[in-house]
């Protein structure tokens, strides 16, 4: 995997001598869950820089982040010492520039498609004094590339179209078995794939699953069929270099709803991350095997406008206390395996936190464990991710409002994934991660 550093020419010293500036990223290629070290050597004592990260997504959206700093007495800035003074966040950061990345493009959300054939390239600039905007006008003092992968070296993706079962798999190096988990997005639908890689980057074999709106399924999602996501299920536990005899699942929003729905019902389902979801079935009614569980519907008219122009869903959903709803409630005392439940409380697009209280209200005590995490928003998701608090999506003719606050979020999704590796480990077996 290949890795730049770009280095500006030399300048004057205050006493002049030529002085290089230096702008280090390392290591320069990791996983985009990892952390990394910025460091800026060769400033003049409380020298005033712009730190300046940028990235170009596959669809030609560009994302930004900026800091302004002083440097130290050594004329050095590091990110894992020293605090920003200004610009998209302040205080001590070390991943900052990476974390608080934002669209120079209203309502986009940063998400790699494609996960295994390319980084991330995030260009990282230094400037002098402070530098609100940048045009080519304007040079740095020093470059360099940082390339953030969503897949380890070795990993396999291997598209999968089996029966009815449509996603990607994918693979750690070597003859396993490993772990086998089912990764699951939400209502938008489709196919995401970067939280699968970065899995399997950690020694878990992911079946990255679509259940509407990807390949020859169905374009709205109507129902929930469990019986599909039995059979993914089983697939996935087919496969050699899967160890069962259990698996884990993850989902966020509409597919947390479904993972519930797969620990209540499928024994094979011993782990399972539920991410901002619900505890009734709203919208599509569950099938399986005869039993028909009914949902809760939404109520369109409670839309919300913002004044960015964006949908705020909170109060579309019924209320599932509602005794007319509790047909809707999904079963949860029949888990069997274990259930994390990982709330944004600044979540706008669904209670979350009320849902995971309803849920858990009705678990065992020794079968759930619950994050609960102030600030954060709907999509929690893998560090690296910065936040997306208002997007578009498929299906919807209006951006929708997820709602959290950059800080707050960030460190939410750092804790509650390192929370979510250990859990699924604890719960299926050890994992064992690719190094990058």
């Amino acid at each position: 995997m290949a890795a730049y550093l770009l280095r500006a020419p030399p300048r004057q010293s205050g006493a002049g001598r030529p002085a290089m500036v230096e702008l280090s990223v390392t290591p320069l290629s990791s996983l985009a869950d990892r952390l990394v070290r910025v460091h800026v050597r060769g400033l003049a004592p409380s020298q005033l820089v712009t730190l300046l990260a940028s990235l170009t997504d596959e669809r030609g959206v560009r994302f930004q982040a900026r800091a302004f700093y002083r440097a130290d007495g050594n004329g050095e800035v590091d990110a894992e010492r020293h605090a920003a003074l200004g610009g998209d966040f302040t205080g001590v950061w070390p991943m900052g520039l990476f974390w608080f990345l934002r669209p120079n493009t209203l309502f986009q959300r940063l998400v790699k498609r494609d996960v295994a054939g390319s980084p991330f390239r995030v260009h990282l600039e230094v400037f002098d004094a402070l530098h609100l905007v940048t045009g080519p006008e304007d040079q740095p003092l020093a470059a360099c590339i940082s390339e953030r992968w969503y897949v380890g070296p070795g990993v396999q993706r291997v598209p999968v179209r089996e029966g009815r079962v449509r996603g990607a798999l994918f693979l750690p190096p070597g003859p396993g078995p490993f772990p086998g988990v089912i990764d699951m997005f939400g209502g938008a639908g489709g196919l995401i794939e970067f939280r699968a890689g970065l899995l399997a980057s950690r020694g878990f074999a992911v079946l990255a699953l679509a259940f509407f709106a990807y390949d020859d399924l169905p374009r709205v999602l109507a129902e929930l069929d469990l019986e599909y996501f039995e059979e993914a299920a089983d697939l996935l536990l087919r496969h050699p270099k899967v160890r069962g005899p259990g698996l884990g699942v993850i989902g966020v929003s509409k597919g947390a709803e479904v993972a519930l729905a797969m620990a209540t019902f499928l024994p094979q389902v011993v782990a399972t991350v539920w991410i901002n979801g619900t505890a009734s079935l709203h919208g599509t009614p569950l099938l399986y095997k005869g039993l028909h569980i009914p949902p809760i519907p939404y109520y369109a008219e409670r839309l919300v406008l913002t004044e960015l122009g964006a949908l705020d869903n909170a109060s579309v959903f019924g209320d599932p206390r509602d005794p007319a709803h509790s047909a809707s409630a999904i079963p949860v005392e029949k888990v069997q395996g274990k259930v994390l439940f990982v709330v944004g409380e600044a979540d706008r697009n669904y209670n979350s936190k009320l849902f995971a209280k309803l849920a858990t209200a009705r678990m065992r005590k020794d079968s759930y464990r619950l994050l609960s995490y102030p600030g954060a928003g709907h999509l929690i998701e893998p560090p690296g991710s910065p936040l997306c608090s208002i997007s578009s999506i498929r299906g919807s003719p209006m951006p929708v409002l997820w709602g959290g606050e950059p800080q707050p979020h960030a460190r939410a999704q750092e804790q509650s994934w390192q929370e979510t590796i250990r859990f699924l480990e604890l719960h299926l077996g050890p994992a064992t991660s690719c190094q990058l």
